[in-house]
């Protein structure tokens, strides 16, 4: 959660983790819920009905789940369906929404059958992520160190999906203006969907689409958008775990030259898992922070020299770091031996 804070917190100059947490908990401007390949994001809540028709128009996936423990379309909806009467009111544990969840539908959604990572989940929990991109649930504020969840009808009152189309065509241009050029099988990665239908999707939307040349090979922008800046910003970044750039970017080997892709990519070419040290768009370096008290210890590994422009750049970078997380930062330069995230 520290990671999402930040990565908002380093696009927006002033503001502290106690404005995002506001934003989240308070305002309801922010929603924690479950958005691309399933994964938890933090979303602008103006935004949810246009992204819960988009993921739900993804073509389904079954999680490399057998047979035998998939839950049946049937057995989807009515799990989402208990999933958004038991949250409508309340904020529930996920021991808490089990017990509604089962009481609703039947034993067979407490059966035992879902490999977890410290044992069996009960087979409703499948439908978890989907409940979530429905616009069902959403996550809300931790009760000590246990999370909740809650269902966004309560701070978001008639939320309706848009339509799917109209969806999917918003999430291409949103994903190319931040990500472009890009192809549709980065698209596809993106989404964890399959290649072919994100192929599809692409050519039924050439009209408002345009095909681009990026070192020789073919990319899509949104029609229109070729403009590129004369001279390139410069800038020294630390990008947190995860961040939006660093895994939704492609071609990997351009933002991860050389060393970097060692350094800063699992082996299987995941990005995400490590924070990294960003130089004028490109992975130059991984870094680590710690906390004690007020105290934030900040180790950078720079793979380069830094020049003494950059250096001066990284003090900036670390102190609004201090300033976001409102303690005093410590900066040494030096080798980081904290591993990846899982």
């Amino acid at each position: 959660m520290s990671a999402a804070f930040w990565s908002i917190g380093l696009r927006i100059t002033s503001i502290t983790q106690r404005v995002v947490r506001e934003a989240l908990w308070t305002e309801r401007s922010l929603v924690k819920t479950f958005g691309p390949r399933g994964t938890v994001h933090l979303l602008a809540a103006q935004d949810l009905p246009m992204w819960t028709s988009a993921l739900s128009a993804l073509p389904p996936s079954h999680n490399g789940q057998t047979k035998e423990v998939r839950l049946t379309s049937e057995q989807t909806d009515e799990v989402v369906n208990a999933i958004a009467t038991a949250l409508c009111d309340a904020e529930l544990t996920i021991d808490e929404l089990s017990a509604a969840v089962i009481a609703a539908t039947g034993p067979w959604a407490g059966e035992l059958v879902v490999p977890a990572f410290n044992g069996m989940w009960p087979r409703w929990r499948m439908a978890l992520a989907t409940a979530g991109t429905r616009g069902a649930l959403c996550f809300g504020p931790n009760r000590g160190p246990k999370v909740t969840y809650t269902n966004p009808q309560r701070f978001l009152p008639g939320l309706r999906p848009a339509d799917g189309s109209t969806a999917l065509t918003w999430l291409i241009k949103c994903y190319l203006y931040a990500y472009g050029p890009a192809t549709p099988q980065q698209f596809a990665q993106w989404l964890n969907a399959p290649r072919r239908w994100a192929t599809e999707l692409f050519d039924s939307l050439s009209g408002e689409l345009q095909q681009v040349e990026v070192n020789g090979s073919l990319a899509w922008v949104v029609a229109g958008d070729t403009t590129v800046p004369s001279i390139m910003p410069q800038s020294v970044l630390l990008l947190p775990y995860f961040d939006a750039y660093t895994v939704g970017s492609h071609p990997r080997e351009l933002l991860f030259p050389g060393r970097a892709a060692k350094r800063a990519l699992t082996p299987s070419g995941q990005a995400g898992n490590f924070p990294v040290l960003l130089i004028d768009g490109i992975v130059a370096g991984v870094w680590h922070q710690r906390r004690s008290g007020r105290w934030i210890d900040i180790t950078v590994e720079p793979f380069d020299q830094l020049t003494a422009a950059q250096r001066r750049d990284l003090d900036d970078q670390v102190e609004r770091i201090g300033a976001f997380l409102e303690g005093n930062p410590r900066l040494t330069i030096g080798t980081v031996t904290a591993g990846g995230h899982a």
